[in-house]
């Protein structure tokens, strides 16, 4: 009788990738991966040693994925915001992933190549070497923040969204103005979160670098 197939660590990781699509995070198990491949468990659990391992993992080709046929060029700031532009389009394509970097972070070779473009490019910025771990651990958190936010919304139905905005509408313009006087007074001008998130993304981050440049040029 012929023994079950081994699969190689980048089979189950494309098979988890694939059914990380369709489901969530919580209903994501091991167990369901293993039947999914038509094995068992524990011969996954030879290749990962936990379940937040494997999904460190997962999200972590994410990144390597991102760092395909990147190369440094610009300014400081420049390099910065493109990479977090590449990030971000691949996190798009896959938003339950996103959930899941946001949630778990990755300690891969794709967060390596993030990381140390990042560490360089701050070291171009003139910052003092004893100052670039807190402003990237800064960008790291913001990037990461703005990512799984927008993963969340992204993940959402159709009908969900329409309902959403609803909702939004009837809150915002309907608000009372003498309870709500700012709210009432910005109503016509406020937008909902899911509008115009890629130009949200890149104004917050420019924001960020110019305070960052601000403390690397004095006056």
């Amino acid at each position: 009788m012929a023994g079950r197939r081994r699969w190689s660590t980048e089979e189950i990781l494309d098979a988890a990738g694939e059914l990380l699509r369709t489901s969530d995070t919580e209903s994501f198990s091991v167990r369901k991966l293993a039947a999914t491949l038509g094995t068992d468990s524990s011969s996954l659990y030879r290749h990962f040693r936990s379940k937040t391992e494997l999904l460190r993992a997962v999200a972590d080709r994410i990144l390597l994925a991102s760092m395909e046929g990147y190369r440094a060029e610009g300014d400081w700031k420049q390099r910065i915001t493109a990479l977090a532009l590449r990030v971000r389009g691949a996190f798009v394509q896959q938003p339950q992933l996103a959930a899941i970097w946001g949630r778990y972070a990755s300690g891969g070779a794709g967060s390596r190549l993030v990381m140390e473009e990042v560490l360089q490019a701050l070291r171009a910025s003139g910052l003092p070497d004893e100052e670039i771990p807190a402003c990237y651990h800064r960008l790291a958190v913001l990037i990461a923040a703005l990512i799984a936010s927008e993963a969340g919304v992204s993940t959402i139905t159709p009908e969900e969204r329409e309902q959403g905005m609803e909702l939004f509408r009837v809150a915002v313009l309907g608000a009372d103005p003498e309870r709500f006087p700012a709210l009432a007074h910005f109503a016509r001008d406020v937008r909902p979160l899911g509008a115009d998130r890629r130009a949200a993304f890149e104004e917050i981050l420019a924001a960020q670098l110019a305070h960052i440049e601000s403390a690397t040029c004095p006056s």
